[in-house]
């Protein structure tokens, strides 16, 4: 029974070679388009522009931006007012997920901020769970109508420089305004000193949005690559990239937020108290 198995196995996994050899030989050769121009499309979208409400052209993240902030402000309001109510003392698996997410942005703002960590923990959550789905959002492959009337793939929203320097800047005037109202003109100066931090946090968000984009086009574009290894590297890289990419950007936004927020002393004394260390008897 064991050898017919094996028999079966082998037998499927040959035809199913034979099928990826033939098909790459009948499909040989490379895009027209050199693999410069593959890659510059992907980055300014020179050629694959989608008209928006027919009143201005616009790169394809700014409608995957709008598809994505569309669903996640939905869903939001679905929990909010069917799932939310009807929590229970014993979490099922989707309440255990949804409190764990919550209580994790929760305690990264906690962390950094003792005392003024309400709305920092919200943004963070927001921007997180933002950057997590957005960048899961190529995966789905939605396909529109470019302004050619070629069909133009739809990519994760961050992955467009503009995008990733809109977040960039709005997380650096969250921590500029909490600077100002809980620390005065000492937390104005503290933000003010770190001027070049949005564009840290900007370019380090799109570049390594823009590293898995890039390697998979890549891929696609040789056709003897295009056939299996596109989905492995495609669904790894957007993976890898959606969960670190959310943790640094969070984690940036609120050990910055807590610098300009709040006393050293007092922030230092909850992040070792945070780590597990023991406080000095003057604290």
């Amino acid at each position: 029974m064991k050898g017919r198995k094996k028999i079966v196995f082998f037998t499927v996994l040959a035809v199913a070679l034979a099928a990826l050899l033939v098909g790459i030989i009948l499909t040989g050769g490379e895009r027209s388009e050199s693999v410069e121009e593959t890659m510059r499309n992907a980055v300014l979208h020179e050629s694959d522009k989608i008209s928006l409400f027919g009143l201005i052209d616009v790169n394809p993240s700014v409608i995957s931006g709008f598809i994505v902030t569309a669903v996640l402000l939905i869903c939001a309001a679905i929990i909010r007012i069917f799932v939310l109510p009807r929590f229970k003392l014993v979490p099922g698996k989707f309440q255990s997920v949804i409190e764990q997410a919550v209580e994790f942005f929760d305690n990264l703002g906690k962390s950094r901020s003792p005392r003024h960590n309400g709305f920092i923990g919200a943004y963070a959550f927001a921007a997180g769970v933002y950057i997590f789905f957005g960048t899961l959002f190529e995966l789905f492959g939605v396909q529109v109508t470019g302004v050619t009337g070629n069909p133009v793939t739809l990519p994760a929203p961050l992955s467009d420089i503009n995008g990733a320097i809109s977040l960039g800047c709005l997380s650096y005037l969250v921590i500029l305004g909490g600077g100002i109202a809980f620390n005065g003109v000492r937390g104005l100066l503290l933000t003010l000193k770190d001027f070049s931090l949005p564009i840290s946090m900007s370019f380090r968000l799109f570049g390594a949005l823009l590293s898995g984009l890039l390697v998979t086009e890549l891929v696609y574009y040789y056709t003897a690559l295009s056939f299996v290894l596109p989905v492995l590297v495609g669904v790894l890289f957007t993976l890898l990239h959606a969960v670190i990419q959310a943790y640094v950007l969070t984690l940036l936004t609120t050990m910055f937020f807590g610098e300009v927020s709040e006393r050293p002393e007092i922030r230092e004394r909850e992040i070792r108290r945070t780590d597990g260390e023991p406080e000095t008897a003057a604290e």
